[in-house]
């Protein structure tokens, strides 16, 4: 992506000043770093889930600011991580992995790997001495979206394979992910519970107990409580084991989306709908999946407020697939108008990373914000 700076803490500023027709990603480093220092509260180890955002701006400030280990999903991560923090601990929780993967991973020197079926632990081979981290899965709501679907094994398959784990002398632990997008505490108690009760049943002292991501970003309202997610945790983990195991967590989203405002500029508009120059196939691609977002600010060129009275539009993308369109009508303001920019707020988790080129569209540059 091309990359520019600016002597600027405000979007609007430096829209006003260079008038964009291409989508405009805000990179703001401050804000990166008070989202990373609200993790500190967390009564563990906190990695950062790189596919969230991979972007080496974003790799570097999180090392600057103490991230010394980081969740990969490929051997492109590690050595996208490895590039600005070569001392790293590389924690390799992607269940599945082809035996080229595996091999590459050990020559970055992954120190942690997750396992959810005995064939992806067989395909590990020796293993004494790595940590293990065997991923639970349980029917538990409250996120958007469940990682459940994919990955995971139930208490039984669990409590088996920590027991070959220990056989083996792997370092057995549990980790698990309740979800993306999850305000609600009790997602994690319930799965810190079944992991205190399999450690019981088992017999085996855990390592670590990673209780994953799925730490809410702002997309709407209030801003999520996180310390109040981080207590509720401290205080289960306290409940479920006599010694409690080392905790560790991964967040992405909530780590992220802070850092980045996306700028979109309109097309063209009339009474019911209006036209972006990037959707769903660009930085917005997740409003299929979590919804409408509210953080959405109006300006003109100018870089004035548009404060006109909300009307329900219907907004579309550029490309010239019907299906580029977001997920429900969006309030926007009345007084819009053709050349103005829409600022979406928490756009630095996943909208670059998912971006696709189709119709030739999509946010290829980014502007970061000194102060």
């Amino acid at each position: 992506m091309g990359l520019q700076q600016a002597l600027q803490s405000d979007p609007a500023h430096w829209l006003a000043q260079e008038r964009p027709d291409e989508p405009i990603l805000f990179f703001d480093p401050a804000r990166l770093r008070r989202a990373q220092a609200q993790f500190r509260a967390f009564p563990g180890e906190v990695t950062y889930a790189v596919k969230a955002n991979p972007d080496r701006a974003v790799l570097a400030e999180l090392a600057r600011g103490g991230m010394t280990a980081f969740d990969v999903a490929s051997p492109e991560e590690m050595a996208l991580v490895r590039a600005v923090a070569p001392q790293a601990r590389l924690h390799y929780h992607n269940p599945v992995r082809s035996r080229r993967e595996i091999a590459q991973a050990r020559r970055f020197g992954c120190v942690s790997w997750s396992v959810d079926r005995a064939s992806e632990l067989d395909k590990l081979g020796q293993i004494e001495g790595l940590e293990i981290a065997v991923r639970l899965k349980l029917p538990v709501a409250g996120a958007v979206y469940d990682f459940g679907s994919k990955f995971g094994a139930g208490p039984e398959a669990v409590a088996q394979l920590l027991r070959q784990v220990v056989e083996r002398g792997g370092k057995p632990s549990i980790t698990f992910h309740p979800g993306t997008q999850c305000p609600d505490p009790r997602a994690w108690v319930r799965y810190i519970e079944a992991a205190g009760q399999i450690a019981r049943e088992t017999g085996i002292r855990l390592h670590r107990l990673n209780v994953g991501g799925g730490f809410p970003a702002h997309r709407d309202g209030d801003a999520p409580d996180l310390h109040a997610i981080f207590d509720a945790i401290r205080t289960a983990a306290q409940a479920a084991f006599d010694t409690v195991p080392p905790l560790v967590c991964e967040p992405g989203r909530a780590m992220v989306a802070e850092s980045h405002d996306l700028a979109l500029r309109v097309k063209g508009l009339d009474e019911a709908a209006v036209f972006l120059n990037d959707g769903i196939y660009g930085g917005l691609s997740e409003w299929r999946d979590l919804g409408p977002a509210g953080r959405i600010r109006a300006i003109s060129p100018e870089g004035a407020p548009r404060h006109g009275r909300p009307r329900d539009m219907t907004v579309f993308g550029p490309t010239c697939d019907s299906l580029d369109r977001l997920s429900e009508r969006v309030p926007l303001p009345g007084d819009l108008s053709e050349g103005d920019y829409l600022i979406f707020g928490a756009c630095g988790a996943y909208s670059s990373t998912l971006a696709t080129r189709f119709n030739g569209y999509g946010v290829q540059s980014v502007v970061v914000l000194t102060r």
